[in-house]
């Protein structure tokens, strides 16, 4: 099937110009502005800026969410696929399935820095403008919103892999803001695509035996002995790692009171790697400094292992017609950057079953700026940062109008999709 392009980005502009207001709004506050909004926001605004909320307890967000989505006609699923934060609206009928999604978490004490309360405005903006494509022209053709939280700390979008969200979709889309000129050499309003390390959390209980400190500590097997001996072991390892792999640690419980042999102590590990051969390899490693600790001051430990973000496999394709599209609105996006970020994202885990886009778009923020600081919580509530994400949602939804009605294209994209975890799987059958 191919459809013509024919007005296609003067409908998208025309269908987002009458939404500007409405799609402020959800962003943030807004001290003046023209009605009517829809009664729903009008008596519950919880803009998401102005509400950051945590992991798995992104409520109001959810709630705006759905209210302006059925305010605009579409059915809404809400509480999708048993998580009690997510929701799903689709539209469409026959042809393939386009999927964006829309996070919403924040972090502790410091709000929404890193930016994603503008992943869900430009996820929103790319739904509505695809939609309002498929109304215009009659074809056939699905849309799927998303709203995946916990991205920051618990990964949605796997726990909704798991729960079936994605059965059936061909192409997801989706990006997250930075500040401008974020990475040397590459363009000042982002790139398409940017790899991303794999990550794992390992969870470690270690278990011994109280006794009274001063009177008998020959008694006791101390705990916070095998935690400190385990991130002892692990900091040695650390000079032993590859420059992109990142071992993080927090200790969760530890002793209260000095006079005691403690017996119980907990901490978790935050491993991250390149690829996600490269990670299991590493986590095997940090596994035996754990288990060492445990061995060298008699505890027994438990180790558990959750919450993995794979690595993302990039697609050439979609990265291609995501730097042609934002380079008509007169934005510099490189189209690849060959260099590994250091942060990890649960769409990487998407990237393993679906095509993915996952691109980083600049926007204004002060000279040493970056993700997950006050500073960048600021940036991303300031009107030029909410511009920005209604231009890249605009490219994300002639994206997905690419994929619904070329055929060419989408086959390419599939097919390097296909070869990428060919290639992967090959690598890692070898070693």
């Amino acid at each position: 099937m191919s459809a013509p392009k024919e007005n296609a980005t003067e409908v998208v502009d025309s269908s987002i110009e009458s939404l500007q207001t409405r799609l402020r709004a959800i962003n943030q506050a807004v001290v003046e502005h023209p009605l009517p909004l829809p009664r729903a926001l009008l008596t519950r605004i919880y803009q998401i800026w102005d509400n950051p909320e945590l992991a798995w307890q992104e409520h109001k967000a959810h709630d705006l969410l759905c209210d302006f989505l059925e305010g605009e006609g579409f059915d809404v699923t809400r509480h999708a696929y048993g998580v009690e934060t997510s929701f799903e609206a689709r539209f469409g009928s026959g042809g393939r399935l386009v999927n964006f999604n829309a996070e919403y978490d924040a972090l502790p004490g410091i709000g929404h820095a890193c930016g994603h309360n503008l992943i869900a405005t430009s996820s929103l903006t790319a739904f509505l403008a695809l939609t309002s494509l498929l109304k215009k022209q009659n074809i056939p053709g699905r849309v799927q919103l998303l709203g995946t939280p916990a991205e920051e700390n618990g990964g949605g979008k796997a726990a909704l892999i798991d729960a079936g969200a994605y059965n059936g979709v061909d192409i997801s889309l989706m990006a997250h803001g930075a500040p401008k000129n974020f990475l040397q050499g590459a363009g000042a309003d982002g790139v398409a695509g940017v790899l991303m390390n794999a990550r794992k959390r390992m969870y470690c209980e270690f278990t011994g035996k109280s006794a009274h400190a001063g009177g008998n500590p020959w008694e006791g097997v101390n705990a916070l002995d095998a935690l400190v001996s385990t991130y002892n072991n692990i900091s040695v390892l650390r000079q032993q790692i590859l420059p992109d792999q990142r071992i993080h640690c927090a200790i969760i419980d530890t002793p209260k009171a000095a006079n005691v042999i403690p017996e119980y102590a907990k901490a978790v590990w935050q491993v991250r790697s390149p690829t996600l051969d490269g990670l299991n390899k590493l986590t095997a490693r940090v596994r035996k400094c754990i288990e060492a600790g445990a061995l060298a001051t008699g505890c027994e430990v438990q180790i558990l292992e959750n919450e993995l973000y794979t690595d993302i496999k990039l697609n050439e394709t979609l990265c291609d017609l995501y730097q042609v599209y934002m380079t008509q609105h007169g934005r510099d996006v490189t189209k690849l950057y060959d260099k590994v970020l250091t942060g990890s994202s649960d769409i990487g885990n998407v990237s393993y079953i679906v095509p993915t886009l996952h691109t980083m778009f600049g926007i204004p923020a002060p000279k040493g700026t970056f993700h997950h600081h006050p500073s960048f919580a600021a940036a991303a509530g300031t009107d030029d940062a909410h511009r920005e994400a209604i231009v890249v949602g605009k490219a994300l939804a002639m994206v997905g109008w690419d994929m619904l009605t070329n055929d060419g294209l989408y086959e390419k994209a599939r097919s390097q999709w296909e070869h990428q975890l060919f290639v992967s799987d090959n690598s890692n059958s070898q070693e």
